[in-house]
């Protein structure tokens, strides 16, 4: 029984490493520890300030010497696109550094984290944002995300994201650190991963719009803490009167007790006399082997409890099945939208991956291991406007198909739209897959094919000559 404790302990412990390689839309073999996460604060009735935390591994960055010292830095961009109307509405590239005390660099794990803010007006956005090394472009990592900016009413109170931290200082609060608000010190943990020897989170939000009229209001605010099948594990009321408009809500959780999971913790404002509410919540993950969790007999009896899926929300499955339909035969895509349970599909695409592992002797699943490396690469090399990489032409023909032995570019022929050629010599004997880029926006869309099954235009030149 103890081995099997033990084999549990372990493959859960690889389940988050994976787990944090999902999330980061990363699955490279050369991975670089770039990671992001975001919360907006109320500013006025039509924008947010919203900061953006970033995180950077310290022994993954190039060190070199200036006047003297040793630095590592790193590069950050950062592009907001609306959704609405397509316009880039930001594109900006910031530069951090930080010195190396030693003549080596950092070589504990240790992390370069920052922050920057922009005001942002209401609205949904694509963003995309790219952390690379400040010296070796080759370091480089993009996410893609989408961020809702809710116009703030003032009438009616309200919260504003959680920001999850690894510490939180008052006393000894630096006021010139740019984590400094609201006399408070806030050190942002844009990885959102907690573990057993750092299991306590701390968390910061604001609450807005508590009065009107300058008298005492009294509110109750619910800490609630839900785990990854949604059962709450701590819920804790706190009393709040205040005559104040805006106040901040700051505390920590010790997670020790809990197991590995993934939780969200939840801040709920209630106003006793209007019985209204308002909430604001955040995910995170915490790592914890010390403690195993016997509460779900059907999990545990589940082959899947070892497996990247175990932990992950039903938002996160569904996106990880959209990914790979363009492998799932039309039998597994009807199973798979037919499934009404949470479990159910966490045990359905560990199946799904598991029928497709050619070497079972090995821990790896080369073929998943291997279309992950190739999503990876197509949201960078092919994203186009509000078009991510794997949504495009060429994304699904390199998905499917892998890298082409030979790329024929065309971007600049007169009279003629840019456009491409791919050839794969041992597919059906050597077939060729044209792409033309017809708008103009470098969405590349496939415009022929000598592939059985892809469409085929033997008159395809004259979609993309130029009136």
């Amino acid at each position: 029984m103890n081995n099997i404790v033990n084999f549990i302990k372990i493959r859960i412990l690889a389940t988050l490493l994976v787990i944090l390689i999902f999330t980061s839309n990363s699955f490279s073999q050369n991975y670089f520890n770039f990671e992001f996460d975001y919360a907006q604060f109320g500013y006025d009735t039509t924008q947010n300030y919203v900061e953006f935390y970033y995180s950077f591994q310290r022994n993954q960055l190039t060190r070199y010497e200036l006047n003297g010292s040793f630095n590592v830095g790193a590069k950050l961009k950062v592009k907001l696109i609306d959704k609405n109307s397509g316009n880039i509405t930001l594109n900006k590239q910031y530069v951090v550094n930080s010195p190396v005390y030693e003549a080596v660099a950092d070589s504990d794990g240790t992390s370069l984290v920052g922050v920057i803010g922009l005001l942002i007006g209401d609205g949904e956005y694509q963003i995309q944002i790219t952390g690379s090394d400040n010296v070796d472009s080759l370091k480089s990592k993009t996410i893609d995300d989408l961020i809702n900016i809710r116009r703030r009413k003032l009438d009616k109170f309200s919260l504003s994201d959680i920001q999850l931290a690894s510490n939180i200082r008052s006393e000894d609060a630096n006021s010139k650190s740019i984590f400094y608000k609201n006399t408070l010190e806030v050190i942002p943990n844009p990885v959102c991963v907690y573990t057993e020897t750092s299991p306590i989170l701390y968390y910061y939000c604001e609450l807005y719009s508590l009065n009107q009229d300058s008298t005492v209001k009294n509110y109750e605010l619910r800490k609630i803490l839900l785990n990854s099948r949604q059962k709450p594990v701590y819920n804790r009321p706190k009393n709040i009167s205040t005559e104040q408009s805006s106040i901040v809500e700051a505390g920590i959780l010790n997670l020790k007790k809990y197991p590995t999971d993934s939780y969200t913790l939840i801040l709920t404002l209630i106003d006793k006399e209007s019985n209204t509410a308002s909430s604001s919540s955040k995910k995170f993950f915490f790592i914890n082997p010390s403690v195993i969790d016997s509460s779900d007999n059907s999990i545990l009896a589940s082959g899947y409890i070892g497996s990247e899926f175990a932990l992950l929300s039903e938002e996160e499955i569904n996106d990880i099945f959209d990914k790979t339909r363009y492998i799932a035969t039309s039998d597994e895509m009807d199973q798979y939208e037919k499934l009404d349970s949470l479990n159910a599909k966490r045990e359905y695409m560990y199946k799904f991956w598991g029928r497709r592992d050619a070497d079972l002797s090995t821990e790896d699943n080369e073929f998943k291991s291997e279309y992950f490396r190739r999503l990876n690469y197509v949201n960078q090399a092919f994203s186009a406007l509000n078009k991510v990489g794997y949504k495009s032409d060429r994304g699904r023909i390199y998905l499917v198909y892998g890298e082409p032995d030979q790329i024929d570019r065309y971007p600049n022929e007169t009279n003629m739209k840019p456009h491409e050629i791919w050839y794969y010599n041992s597919l059906e004997g050597g077939v060729q897959f044209i792409f033309g880029d017809l708008t103009g926006f470098s969405d590349y869309e496939l415009l022929s094919s000598t592939k059985r099954g892809e469409i085929r235009d033997d008159y395809w030149t004259r979609r993309i000559y130029s009136n």
